[in-house]
């Protein structure tokens, strides 16, 4: 019995239809036969530079794409930012972004030429002083500082940095007056106030952990509005006294702000997954970091507020960058 014409149609148009969607189903979001770039601003071997890698390896994995870790150091990590931005908006390249820190000139900022992909991780920084007679806990150095302001600084690792925001910060809602010691890494610093020569200091984790430990640092609290599993009685800032107060240092990743959304989308998926495993998980913790995972958009936001929080405490305490 011979098929109808109009049947015939019905049968082949699918056919012929068919193989011209596959490509459009099938598409990768990184479909070129070349690697993946993450920028980090920062030396080989840093904490940026170690975080970093370990995501990077997770991420790999997940997506069937190589990614190549590439160094650009220089100006506080602004370099790296620039070539980020100056990227094709292919998805091919990508940035971790520290912070919070400021800038002596205008450089590429997320929710600029810049989008956010996600948030790595957080970390606190630690306010530590030197152990002997000490004030017995943040309400009591408070007071010690506003009788004697003339007697009391505080160390940081630079001036522009998350630590020297957070000791602006603490002046302005403790009103109080420390006067600020910038240092060029936090390993100096930590032997000057355990030494003495400088009574107090805004740090990371990592460098002042085992001198805390050893009771050769007196750590008051931590600048994170969650306690820290490696210090699980120091207080939070808030929780010592100090209400509403919070500086969270963080590290988000970023790409040019004309990647599509898909490619965003795929990464920061990616990221979800590798905050979650063990290898990653113990890399944060060796850092003094946790897991932070967020949405494009949420991530965005985060890193925004921040940035305008610590704008104003910058503006108000009049810190100027060369």
């Amino acid at each position: 019995m011979p098929i109808r014409r109009h049947v015939l149609l019905r049968l082949i148009l699918p056919l012929a239809i068919a193989p011209l969607c596959l490509p459009a189903q099938a598409q990768a979001p990184w479909p070129a036969a070349k690697p993946i770039t993450w920028i980090v601003g920062f030396v080989p071997g840093g904490t940026v530079d170690t975080l970093t890698r370990v995501f990077a390896k997770s991420i790999s994995e997940q997506i069937g794409q190589s990614i190549v870790v590439e160094n650009v150091p220089g100006a506080s990590g602004s370099l790296a930012l620039q070539k980020a931005a100056r990227a094709p908006a292919d998805g091919y390249t990508f940035v971790t972004v520290p912070g919070p820190v400021l800038f002596g000139r205008p450089v590429p900022q997320i929710g600029q030429e810049l989008q956010a992909v996600g948030l790595l991780s957080q970390g606190p920084i630690v306010l530590v002083g030197t152990a002997a007679n000490a004030p017995g806990d943040l309400k009591a150095l408070i007071s010690a500082m506003k009788q004697r302001p003339e007697q009391w600084s505080f160390a940081s690792s630079g001036v522009g940095t998350g630590q020297h925001l957070a000791g602006e910060l603490l002046n302005a809602m403790a009103g109080t007056a420390m006067l600020h010691v910038p240092y060029k890494g936090g390993g100096q610093a930590v032997v000057d106030v355990v030494g003495g020569q400088v009574r107090l200091a805004m740090l990371g984790l990592t460098p002042v952990l085992p001198q805390i430990q050893s009771g050769q640092l007196k750590a008051y609290a931590v600048t994170t509005p969650f306690r820290i599993p490696s210090l699980p009685d120091v207080p939070t800032m808030d929780e010592a006294g100090l209400k509403g107060y919070e500086a969270t240092q963080y590290f988000a990743v970023a790409t040019h702000k004309g990647v599509p959304g898909a490619i965003v989308a795929r990464l920061n998926a990616a990221v979800g997954v590798a905050s979650a495993s063990t290898e990653v998980r113990l890399a944060l913790e060796a850092g003094g970091q946790v897991a932070s995972p967020l949405s494009p958009g949420d991530a965005q936001a985060f890193v925004l507020k921040s940035l305008a929080k610590f704008s104003a405490v910058a503006k108000q305490a009049n810190i100027t960058l060369n």
